[in-house]
């Protein structure tokens, strides 16, 4: 009985894991590059990936009466 407790959460604890990794990961990613200077005075090219959001479009909240 125990060992079928045992289980049963370490089977749970996995599929959590597997689904808050999914979740995270969605969105489309985006390659973003500037000129840095280093301590030297040279220039160097940083690129980094970002997540780019979807924006969504909506209707202007009305004022409050």
């Amino acid at each position: 009985m125990k060992t079928f407790i045992l289980i049963r959460m370490l089977v749970t604890a996995v599929a959590s894991l597997v689904l808050a990794f999914n979740v995270h990961a969605g969105g489309e990613m985006k390659k973003v590059c500037r000129m840095e200077k280093d301590k030297t005075g040279k220039e160097k090219e940083v690129c980094r990936e970002v997540k780019v959001h979807k924006k969504l479009e909506g209707k202007a909240v009305p004022p409050a009466k």
